[in-house]
């Protein structure tokens, strides 16, 4: 009986860990200064800038002149995102530096470092950088 018990045990650790090979949880941003905590949202993925290496910025070049002078802390960079393949998700991107949306892809590289893909409307400018897992 002990034996039946701890290898049910080892099947639900083993299928745990199957299922965290998601971006759950907490990268540093490709130049390293900030950190994006990704999290569950209802039925999506999204991330929220968690630290920043220095003093945090405002997020002065947002479209709408009321959210200008908040802090990019707690701002959400990845939205809606949604599988989209093996270790893929997709949806959208806010950047802060240029205040704009974009198309994104986020895959999976390992489980140490994701790759992020932004790209503007209709197959407009695209650019990409790696996040390392900080947790």
């Amino acid at each position: 009986m002990k034996r039946i018990i701890l290898a049910a045990f080892g099947f639900v650790a083993l299928s745990v860990g199957a299922a965290s090979a998601d971006p759950i949880g907490e990268w540093r941003v490709g130049d390293g200064t900030a950190t994006v905590r990704i999290k569950k949202c209802g039925a999506a993925l999204c991330g929220f800038v968690a630290s920043t290496r220095g003093a945090p910025g405002k997020d002065v070049r947002n479209p709408d002149p009321s959210k200008r002078n908040r802090s990019v802390i707690g701002l959400e960079v990845l939205i809606n995102l949604r599988p989209g393949g093996d270790k893929t998700w997709t949806g959208t991107t806010y950047n802060a530096e240029d205040g704009l949306l974009y198309n994104a892809t986020v895959t999976e590289d390992g489980e140490r470092a994701l790759q992020i893909k932004g790209c503007g409307a209709n197959g407009g400018v695209c650019g990409s950088e790696t996040w390392t897992r900080v947790k």
